[in-house]
């Protein structure tokens, strides 16, 4: 077993940090317009209307979902790019070398994928604070969904790196699995407008409970109750966090 090294993960987290800093324009700026062109987009198609079922403005309810979808994106992203981008040049094995052990190189990565979701998720509620009244009705909600969604996508971007072998795979990932669970979990509507088949379906959607819960802390009413929905993003995380673990501490796909 390898002794504790701390010093090792602090460095492996400000290179990942560093990583995500140098092209800030690229990876805090371009989704944070991305998201301001969504909320522009539909302030004016939708007007003054307010959201069914849940009496509150769409604009305040669109802002949180934005939030924690570019949120989740960016963790994904960040663990998978440079997992990816380490597989094409061949240089994933010297992590394995490192004295670092699986546990001090998963927190590593994933903590610079919290921090990356923290830093856009900042920009955005700083850039749109004037013009909306989003308040912050649960501060610890924001801040465990927040955090616990961050680490979720930051593992599963891990995953999805280990498993690519080119940049094609991840891409298949993101545009077949990422984008269409998170554009289906109630970023843009209230599950309580869907048919109740599709309200059920919908149920099965871990996103949807990261973006409600997240929701429920700056607005205080969602389409669940987050508090019954903790144990269920807590177990998620957890489960994702052991999973890299695991694959980490064999090389899964890291050796080849």
């Amino acid at each position: 077993m390898r002794p504790v090294n701390p010093r090792g993960a602090w460095t492996l987290f400000c290179r990942e940090t560093q990583r995500f800093m140098k092209v800030k324009m690229q990876t805090i700026v371009a989704p944070a317009l991305t998201a301001i062109l969504y909320l522009l987009i539909f302030r004016y198609a939708m007007g003054q209307r307010s959201v069914p079922g849940l009496e509150v403005s769409y604009f305040t309810f669109l802002i949180p979902g934005l939030v924690m979808m570019s949120m989740l994106q960016n963790a994904f992203a960040n663990t998978s790019s440079s997992m990816i981008v380490g597989k094409v040049m061949n240089v994933n094995i010297y992590l394995l070398m490192a004295p670092l052990s699986a546990i001090e190189a998963v927190l590593a990565f994933l903590a610079a994928a919290v921090l990356r979701a923290l830093v856009v998720a900042a920009v955005l509620l700083l850039v749109l604070a004037p013009f909306s009244d989003v308040r912050f009705a649960h501060i610890s909600l924001i801040l465990f969904y927040g955090v616990c969604g961050s680490i979720l996508m930051g593992g599963l971007g891990l995953i999805g790196g280990m498993w690519s072998k080119k940049f094609d795979d991840m891409a298949l990932i993101n545009n077949f699995v990422i984008m269409p669970l998170t554009f289906l979990s109630g970023v843009f509507y209230s599950v309580k407008q869907l048919p109740p088949l599709w309200q059920q379906i919908n149920h099965f959607n871990p996103f949807f409970y990261l973006i409600d819960g997240f929701r429920y802390g700056f607005i205080g009413v969602g389409d669940t109750n987050p508090y019954t929905a903790l144990w269920v993003v807590g177990s998620a995380t957890l489960v994702c966090m052991f999973a890299c673990w695991y694959l980490w501490r064999i090389g899964w796909k890291l050796k080849e």
